[in-house]
């Protein structure tokens, strides 16, 4: 098993525990989006992890609209945290294409 420090340093980026209001669109089963309010409860530059009330797959590509700034943004579904079978889920995603700061935050290994 893995220690702290080791996950640490293979981690691209620092997180910052938050909660930032957030809604996901993800497609439903028969082709239509599903919206639904959640939150980004970690963030990082390269992904989240979110808390929402339904559970796309693993691999699943799902669009989230920021609360504050309105600026949205793809991910994908890569984990899924303490699996049951009624939600809120925790999801852990990873940001398509990490060119900005998606979610506004200051990360501790920032240079100023």
């Amino acid at each position: 098993m893995a220690t702290a420090r080791a996950m640490l340093e293979r981690r691209r980026s620092s997180r910052v525990h938050t909660r930032i209001p957030i809604t996901i669109v993800s497609p439903h089963a028969n082709g239509e989006a599903r919206d639904a309010a959640a939150e980004a409860i970690s963030v990082s530059r390269t992904g989240a992890l979110l808390r929402l009330p339904f559970l796309p797959e693993l691999g699943s590509r799902i669009e989230v609209l920021h609360g504050l700034s309105n600026e949205r943004r793809e991910f994908r579904v890569i984990s899924v945290r303490d699996r049951k079978e009624q939600g809120p889920f925790e999801l852990g995603v990873e940001i398509f294409y990490p060119n900005r700061n998606f979610w506004g935050v200051a990360f501790p290994d920032e240079r100023r």
